[in-house]
């Protein structure tokens, strides 16, 4: 498979990613930019103290490549402490599924309903800590989402439509990202690939999938990966990891649906344009074959 290594760059300030990187539309790791002193404070035990007993809602799975499509993993609750300590674990002494079982963490708003994710709002102590870089306006601010991972998860490959920045605090990080226009190849269902394994891919089901370019980086504590919307992306966490994902709206606020708390749902132009193009396939299907054929071309 054809691959590309992310790009890094080094002491990048908000005028520098403002007209020249995020214009660009391609992904790069930003090195040496002040994120706090929380990749020096948050050590296993700080965490647990600091994010102290509050429920998360949390993934489990006995396997490392985690599928949200055919959902091999199980919704569970535990106290944040709890999560902190069993993540940093290989072998757990208390379990849902076995020993080896992995956990993550995707941090939801208060009211997961309505609100979405606020680094601030659910976990104020350790917020104090990280600094978010001023990349884009502060109206255009849409969530800032906690992440937790145990050691070898790789989370399935995806799109967001919103441009986003992950911060990698604590731990490394495989991140390998496709490009939007290898789409083709990479067997979407929804938002999300069917290729589960990116490493061994199954080319029996899914032959196109080697056509793909990979770009390929490696992060270290204190990095940054700018992601830009629309682009896929599949995370694998070398080492027991914490990071803090920021997203923001790059477009108009009017491009998106309003009560979306994931920021997952496609633009309303683009929700649009598919019911329209669903309700013309249903149309053309009255014909023949050959006419469909003709009128799709």
């Amino acid at each position: 498979m054809n691959s590309t290594d992310i790009p890094v760059h080094t002491d990048v300030d908000s005028q520098a990613f403002i007209n020249d990187i995020c214009p660009a539309r391609n992904p790069v790791i930003l090195r040496n930019v002040p994120i706090g002193p929380c990749t020096s404070l948050w050590t296993n035990e700080y965490l647990q103290r600091h994010g102290g007993t509050k429920e998360v809602k949390v993934h489990v799975s006995s396997s490392c490549n985690m599928d949200f499509i055919n959902k091999n993993f199980l919704y569970r609750t535990l106290p944040f402490n709890e999560l902190v300590e069993r993540a940093g674990k290989n072998l757990q002494d208390n379990f849902f599924i076995d020993k080896k079982e992995l956990y993550y963490l995707r941090s939801l708003g208060s009211d997961n309903r309505k609100t979405p994710a606020d680094v601030r709002e659910q976990f104020p102590e350790l917020a104090k800590d990280i600094e978010l870089p001023n990349f884009f306006p502060e109206e255009a601010a849409f969530s800032s989402v906690l992440r937790i991972a145990s050691p070898k998860l790789c989370l399935w490959t995806h799109y967001d439509v919103m441009d986003n920045m992950l911060i990698q605090v604590k731990g490394r990080k495989k991140a390998v990202l496709f490009h939007p226009n290898d789409v083709e190849y990479l067997y979407l269902k929804g938002d999300k690939s069917q290729v589960l394994d990116i490493e061994n891919p199954d080319l029996a089901r899914f032959p196109e999938f080697l056509k793909a370019r990979q770009y390929v980086g490696f992060l270290e504590p204190g990095d940054i990966l700018f992601i830009p919307a629309l682009w896929f992306h599949n995370m694998t966490a070398l080492d027991f990891g914490v990071a803090v994902n920021v997203f923001w709206r790059h477009l108009d606020g009017a491009c998106y649906e309003k009560n979306d708390v994931y920021g997952n749902k496609d633009p309303i132009a683009a929700a649009k344009a598919f019911a329209h193009l669903n309700k013309a396939m249903k149309e053309l299907q009255q014909l023949p074959v050959d006419y469909q054929e003709f009128y799709c071309r």
